[in-house]
């Protein structure tokens, strides 16, 4: 049950979103019933339109500066959606304010300290692969565009690439040792290790049933990673 004073941090990445609302809405719903209950003050919302690759956070910065005026503890909705954000999650972790998160009450400053190193770490290795992959490209005589679009455009998509990449890679990481115990009783086609996914109530990616297709590309994936 809350209790105390509390300053409430969202966040959006665009203009567009600001003013229409979108995610905002989502977030201090999240927040409020959060709160709900309790005896509890909530001293301001503050709201950051803004990149999360940016590193200025004026609003953040605001929001802070509010919860060590007041005494107040920092509420944000979801931590999840801000744990690939470093530079966030340092600020929250050198700011000497306390805070909780809707989605994580759980989560401490130790649980920050470790988020905030490994998004510092993934996102120096994205901006890594994504020069590479750009330079790979130029030097197949793709067109980049005109330089000064060339982070907004082909960057851009390059990094999405590699970000969903990524995901696969660990979704099929996880599904290893599912897929083995399946095997371990006798489930060897691919329809049959679809199916036992599915008895397992494990969803694919979409959410939606396995499909001997899907369980395939999987395991080419697993195969593609292996030494």
């Amino acid at each position: 049950m809350a209790r105390g004073r509390f300053v409430s941090y969202l966040r959006v990445s665009t203009d567009r979103q600001g003013r229409s609302g979108l995610g905002l809405e989502a977030q201090r719903k999240a927040v409020e019933d959060f709160l709900n209950g309790g005896n509890w003050q909530l001293v301001a919302e503050v709201v950051e339109i803004e990149s999360g690759k940016r590193d200025d956070r004026p609003k953040l910065e605001e929001a802070l500066r509010l919860c060590r005026m007041h005494g107040a503890t920092l509420v944000i909705a979801k931590l999840d959606r801000l744990s690939r954000d470093a530079h966030f999650l340092l600020g929250l972790q050198k700011a000497g304010v306390s805070f909780v998160a809707a989605d994580m009450p759980e989560a401490n400053e130790m649980v920050v300290g470790i988020m905030a190193v490994v998004a510092q770490a993934e996102r120096k290795m994205i901006s890594a692969r994504t020069k590479a992959a750009l330079a790979a490209a130029k030097a197949r005589g793709a067109r980049l565009g005109k330089p000064e679009n060339l982070s907004n455009q082909e960057a851009g998509r390059v990094a999405g690439r590699l970000v969903r990449t990524a995901l696969a890679d660990r979704r099929a990481t996880d599904l290893s040792p599912i897929l083995a115990e399946l095997r371990a009783t006798g489930r060897s086609s691919l329809r049959d290790l679809a199916a036992g996914l599915n008895a397992r109530g494990i969803p694919t990616p979409r959410g939606r049933a396995w499909t001997a297709v899907q369980v395939k590309r999987v395991i080419d994936r697993l195969d593609h990673q292996a030494p």
